[in-house]
């Protein structure tokens, strides 16, 4: 365990989680498990712009928080005896180690501190707050929404549904009537449909869903609508998205490309519009969103003559993305090595430089930048570098040696993550 700065924080580690429950048992205190990795572009704007200042300083002292990177052996481990799915994402624990609610993904500061005082201070777990939804009046409500919102974030749909046939008739009634219950509950249809691929339930749930107020969150439904949809005929896709388009290009113009945006995650909402634009057949808008992406990220790195990578990591991931969709290989191919020199303690641009251009085409070229990866990769992601490289190697005709670069990366590895290794093995023969 280690405590930094007079803060009650417990290392990542095999016994991290443990460690703080004993510190917060001590303390009286809650535990705040903060799930990261070093490829997080969202996590990269947490960092930067909430988990910092007097804010963050008073969470420190008044819960135990341990950060787990998902690519190690315990943050894996944890993640999916948690079930999370999505990075960042903070957890509530009371000092016995009862969940009292999560944060799925990033917040802008004026959200998340209110958000974590609030499931603080609410100091219970799911299974009491399901006991308060009794009939049909107020605090059932109130209840009711929150369970419904609790399973939401914990990407349990069946839980939701179970949990909602067993309520007393008049509380169903009554949740089923309520419009904010009823959107959760149309939302979980929607997750429910897209982790089946069931693109006829997806068309089914979708409207109702987008129908709703969902402010920065819209582009995450939509998306998921438009995935789950995609083998539909372009003309049931157009007819079910069509009023999508000005919704987002409004959330573009009042709470992204303002001089202080107001949605966490920028990136979710600009990819989103973009690709609505081309499931329309709109590749003008498109481009369009695209272009407005990259010169805002660029005016807000210095300017394009000088931009400053280090001042803000999730801008600057944001612009090497928007380029890439945009397909401007050249200020690509300047921008990449100005990244890893940004940032050179860690893999991840040496590794995402060679997996680009082994998706466009150049293995040869790709090889140094993953090879200049591997030595700082670790963990999953050791795993994840090795792939693309025994891949580049066998593109070139080169087999032994993406064999000696599996061995060497599994021998690294140990007992850990068999599913990516069964692949990794699979990879070479």
């Amino acid at each position: 365990m280690l405590l930094v700065a007079g803060a009650s924080r417990a290392g990542d580690s095999d016994t991290a989680v443990e460690d703080a429950l004993k510190l917060a048992a001590s303390r009286q205190a809650p535990v705040i498990v903060d799930f990261y990795a070093p490829w997080c572009y969202s996590c990269y704007f947490m960092a930067k712009h909430v988990k910092t200042g007097p804010e963050w300083t008073a969470l420190e002292k008044k819960a135990v928080i341990v950060e787990l990177d998902a690519d190690s052996p315990a943050g894996a481990r944890w993640m999916q005896q948690w079930t999370v799915k999505g990075l960042p994402s903070y957890i509530v624990l009371d000092a016995t180690g009862q969940e009292l609610g999560r944060i799925p993904l990033e917040r802008t500061r004026a959200q998340f501190y209110p958000e974590i005082a609030a499931i603080i201070a609410r100091g219970s777990d799911l299974d009491q707050r399901k006991r308060q939804v009794k009939d049909d009046g107020k605090a059932s409500l109130v209840a009711a929404r929150s369970v419904l919102q609790a399973y939401a974030a914990r990407a349990d749909v069946d839980g939701a549904n179970d949990w909602l046939n067993g309520l007393p008739a008049a509380a169903r009634k009554a949740v089923d009537q309520d419009a904010d219950a009823a959107l959760w509950q149309s939302r979980l249809a929607l997750r429910k449909a897209s982790v089946a691929k069931d693109a006829a339930a997806c068309a089914a749930a979708a409207p109702a869903v987008l129908a709703g107020e969902l402010g920065c969150e819209r582009a995450y439904e939509l998306d998921r609508a438009l995935q789950c949809t995609a083998s539909l005929p372009a003309g049931e896709q157009q007819k079910l998205y069509a009023a999508q388009q000005p919704v987002m290009n409004a959330l573009l113009a009042k709470r992204v490309f303002i001089a202080t945006p107001s949605c966490a995650d920028a990136r979710s909402l600009i990819t989103t519009t973009a690709d609505l634009a081309a499931t329309l057949g709109d590749k003008q808008r498109e481009a369009a969103v695209l272009d407005q992406a990259i010169a805002d990220a660029e005016r807000r790195l210095g300017g394009a003559k000088k931009l400053d990578l280090k001042r803000d990591r999730n801008l600057a991931d944001n612009l090497r993305l928007y380029l890439d969709l945009a397909k401007r290989y050249e200020a690509l191919d300047a921008l990449f090595p100005k990244l890893i020199a940004a940032y050179p303690d860690d893999y991840v641009y040496s590794f995402r430089y060679g997996r680009n251009l082994i998706e466009r085409g150049e293995p040869e070229k790709a090889l140094p930048w993953l090879a200049q990866a591997a030595p700082k990769a670790y963990g999953l992601n050791r795993l994840t570098v090795a792939q693309y490289r025994a891949d580049a190697l066998i593109k070139l005709g080169r087999r032994d040696e993406a064999k000696v670069v599996v061995a060497e990366a599994l021998k690294a590895n140990g007992p850990f993550f068999p599913e990516q290794v069964a692949k990794l093995k699979a990879a070479v023969g």
